[in-house]
């Protein structure tokens, strides 16, 4: 039996914590669709610092996820088979995705309205009778199922490839060099910057794509070549290095802008520079991280299993309590950075909390 990879488990309940902090930092001045704005972005120093936070997570956390999702699809396809393996996902996927559009999305869309003295049940009716669906963070959950139901037609049409895609026998294979790592960056801020014109950064997720389709692959070529247990710290460095070095260069020319520049959409120096600046920070966080986790958090751990457990859960619901907690501390008079950090911690131990009964129940712990 081959050894459970601890690491990632515990590195996606990380992800999953930092996902609430994210969101929490766009309640409190960060740029970013959320249901609740207790402070809009700004130039006050607390919303700088908390743009940058968000803007920094962006650029590589969600990418992350996708990495371990097809890190593990191919395995999951072998061992399940085509029907199977779609079934599964469509459980696993499409029912939170229905579940959150349908209530969780409606109920925390209420809880704001109902704050703001407008009611509740008159926001959440007035919802379904516009049969408005509110995908909010379950965006990932479609994105992922549509990556799979293409993974699966590809498998279909092209048939597995030895060693790539699981369905074959494992072919362990070298770390890429970094002449395939700058060719991915390249390829994603390229891409970014094509999807970013019909789809501006602000309007759409469609922006932040690029990154994603290519981690997934990524991911999906990983796991039967052993790269991820290969990577070491010297074929890591100069991409933390790299990242460590073109971290500033965003923030910098956001404040010398001083808002003359476009950074979501269009051919801009600005926009050019956001696009390319994601991956090239990406690949150094992402890979110093693995490493990390790999040797610190790669063994069993009871307090680890019980957070990993319900850290898909937790995804799931976490909007509704972290909205529900800044709405019943908006009465509180402090600084923003102070209410980000008591809020946002109050919301993942709540979070939490919430979904340990979610994962117990028969039925729903079939599918979270």
């Amino acid at each position: 039996m081959a050894q459970r990879d601890f690491y990632i488990d515990r590195l996606r309940v990380v992800l999953t914590a930092l996902v609430l902090l994210h969101h929490t930092a766009i309640t409190y001045g960060a740029i970013g669709g959320w249901f609740w704005h207790e402070l809009q972005p700004s130039r006050t120093p607390s919303s700088i610092l908390l743009i940058l936070f968000c803007t920094t997570n962006q650029a590589w956390f969600m990418g992350c996820f996708f990495l371990f999702a097809g890190y593990y699809t191919p395995v999951s396809l072998v061992r399940k088979g085509y029907w199977r393996f779609i079934l599964d996902r469509l459980i696993r996927l499409g029912i939170p995705i229905l579940a959150f559009g349908l209530l969780l999305g409606p109920f925390t869309a209420a809880l704001v309205t109902y704050a703001q003295g407008d009611g509740f049940w008159p926001t959440f009716v007035a919802l379904w009778h516009r049969k408005e669906f509110i995908i909010g963070p379950l965006w990932f959950a479609e994105a992922l199922l549509i990556f799979s139901v293409v993974y699966v037609l590809r498998i279909r049409i092209a048939g597995p490839q030895p060693g790539n895609d699981g369905a074959a026998k494992p072919t362990p294979s070298l770390v890429p060099g970094w002449r395939a790592w700058l060719l991915c960056a390249l390829l994603v801020g390229a891409g970014a910057l094509a999807l970013r014109q019909p789809f501006p950064i602000g309007t759409s997720l469609f922006g932040y794509w690029a990154i994603y389709v290519v981690l997934f692959v990524v991911g999906i070529r990983a796991k039967p070549r052993n790269w991820f247990a290969q990577l070491t710290w010297k074929q890591a460095r100069p991409w933390i290095i790299t990242a460590s070095v073109v971290w500033p260069t965003l923030p910098l020319a956001w404040m010398l802008a001083k808002g003359t520049a476009n950074f979501n959409t269009g051919f801009s120096w600005a926009a050019f520079l956001y696009a390319f600046w994601e991956p090239f920070i990406a690949w150094g966080i992402i890979a110093a991280l693995l490493l990390w986790f790999r040797g610190h958090f790669n063994q069993p751990s009871a307090t680890w299993e019980w957070l990993g457990r319900r850290a898909y859960a937790g995804y799931i619901i976490h909007p509704p309590v972290l909205v529900g907690i800044s709405l019943l501390l908006h009465g509180w008079v402090a600084p923003a950075l102070a209410k980000f950090a008591v809020v946002g911690a109050l919301a993942c131990i709540a979070t939490w909390l919430v979904a340990d009964p979610l994962v117990r129940l028969p039925g729903v712990r079939r599918v979270v």
